[in-house]
């Protein structure tokens, strides 16, 4: 899998027309899990039941949706891709409406093995408007027998041929020990592997690519639960926790790539020894949360396989977990949804007028602003980093780009390779950036002034008496930090790159 850094930078946008060109790839991804019928009923509750204290629903809608793995590859067919499910189901009615759901949601579900001695997992909910009133399941899981893992495998051989890669979803229940001893035999013939898992550390022998587990399976595997793991809405500390422990993570999982989900704080991408990518979640009440993280994995396996940097994946995978999350049950996201996400992000480039009324509200509001500025001409993985470690020193991340003719009288008449408006509209499509303006002068000072943000950043070789913005920015009693910038990616070198490798082998 390629690194950030390795990925051809043209390629590391977050613009809405990215993801029709990821689905236009078709990929073929195989799914191997553990598949659920998900039943939702939806209501309205005026009053208590007479027998017991507890409310009366009226029942107005139900619905039967593919959930659990089976999610995650409706969600991969819903986004554009060649899903095929494996996965064992019990002969009764609730394997058969799965099935329904699944063929309607465009997966093959032709390899889904019906075993006459196995149970069907039901979920079913009952909610009263946007609250869910109750859950009750139906069939236990359980490992597979042997007759069940040879079918298993047997399935398995047949939806990879000619796969680009397999996503298995392993939440306790069919998958055992001799199916991972197997998997683990064969690995060097295996594409790409992504292991969303409740006991990550049970794949270490496979050796996955990469490994998507929450923070309380993180730290788990860890040993860390009983030393008390930061709670929801301390997600600096968590981050910052499992930053520090990624070295055994990956030794306990036997991947060096981990996505890490915090709840509704967003993620942290461990890889390697690069800097932990951080990505920030639109939150909504719990009970619409359902299937967002079947959502994310399907949406970052199709952007890894089609090519696109970490960086980049995990945000279009935020992405499109935000759409799900709000929308009642057990959601998928579409191309289409997923492109009017990315389109909605431009609603975080405001005019300086609009920038400075939404700065007043942040602050009225207790939030610590962080800005920092550039051209961004073509953003690439030492941005991305720089932008993400600013964000975690506040709350609200303002960015103002130069511009086109600033970036001329700074950079030359070839330059912007890309206008304002689209390099704004990518900055914008980042999770960790809030809000995004254009200056037309050639340093943010007056903007400077008109804000007044807590803290003012920038990243590269600099000392902060080299900034001629740092008399301003103390002037008002702020305070100025350089960051981090990873090397050898200056935007300059890269558009020489761009266009020698355009002149060499045709536009592209």
């Amino acid at each position: 899998m390629d690194s950030p850094n390795d990925a051809d930078p043209e390629r590391a946008g977050l613009a809405p027309d990215a993801v029709t060109q990821l689905a236009s790839t078709r990929p073929r991804i195989v799914v191997l899990g553990d598949a659920v019928l998900d039943v939702w009923m939806w209501g309205h509750s005026d009053r208590l039941c007479r027998e017991a204290p507890v409310p009366v629903v009226e029942v107005e809608r139900t619905a039967a949706v593919p959930g659990a793995a089976a999610n995650t590859a409706a969600n991969l067919a819903a986004l554009g891709a060649d899903a095929r499910l494996v996965a064992l189901a019990g002969d009764d009615t609730a394997a058969a409406a799965l099935r329904t759901a699944l063929t309607s949601a465009g997966v093959d579900a032709t390899r889904v093995h019906i075993c006459p001695g196995r149970t069907t997992t039901r979920k079913s909910r009952v909610a009263s408007g946007a609250q869910i009133l109750i859950r009750y399941d139906e069939g236990r899981p359980a490992p597979a027998d042997e007759t069940e893992t040879a079918a298993l495998l047997a399935y398995l051989d047949d939806a990879l041929v000619d796969a680009d890669a397999l996503v298995v979803c392993d939440y306790a229940g069919a998958l055992n020990e001799d199916l991972r001893r197997r998997l683990a035999e064969q690995r060097d013939r295996l594409p790409l592997l992504i292991v969303d898992t409740h006991h990550p550390a049970r794949w270490r022998a496979v050796h996955p690519d990469l490994v998507t587990p929450n923070a309380g399976e993180a730290a788990d595997a860890l040993g860390l639960v009983d030393a008390g793991l930061p709670a929801p809405g301390g997600n600096a500390d968590r981050v910052e926790l499992f930053d520090r422990n990624r070295d055994r993570l990956f030794e306990v999982t036997g991947s060096r790539v981990a996505v890490v989900t915090l709840d509704r704080d967003g993620t942290v991408l461990l890889d390697g020894d690069r800097p932990a990518h951080r990505t920030w979640a639109q939150p909504v009440p719990d009970g619409q949360s359902a299937g967002a993280g079947d959502t994310f994995v399907a949406a970052l396996t199709l952007a890894l396989v089609s090519g696109m940097p970490l960086t980049s994946a995990v945000e279009l995978a935020q992405a499109a977990a935000d759409v799900v999350v709000h929308r009642p049950g057990t959601a998928v996201c579409t191309t289409g949804q997923l492109t009017e996400q990315l389109d909605r992000s431009s609603g975080a480039v405001l005019s300086q007028p609009r920038l400075r009324a939404a700065v007043r509200e942040h602050r009225a509001a207790g939030r610590r602003i962080v800005f920092t500025n550039g051209c961004f001409d073509v953003l690439h993985a030492g941005h991305i980093a720089y932008l993400n470690e600013a964000k975690r020193l506040g709350d609200v991340l303002v960015v103002a780009v130069n511009s086109d003719h600033s970036v001329r009288r700074l950079k030359g008449e070839d330059r912007p390779v890309n206008p304002d408006h689209d390099r704004c509209a990518v900055l914008a499509a980042l999770s960790c950036v809030d809000h995004v303006t254009v200056f037309a002068e050639d340093t943010p000072a007056e903007l400077l002034r008109a804000l007044e943000p807590d803290l003012y950043v920038k990243g590269g070789d600099y000392r902060p008496e080299m900034l001629p913005e740092t008399p301003v920015v103390r002037g008002y009693g702020g305070e100025v930090r350089v960051l981090s910038y990873l090397a050898d990616h200056s935007t300059s070198a890269m558009i020489e790159r761009i266009r020698a490798n355009t002149t060499a082998g045709g536009a592209g």
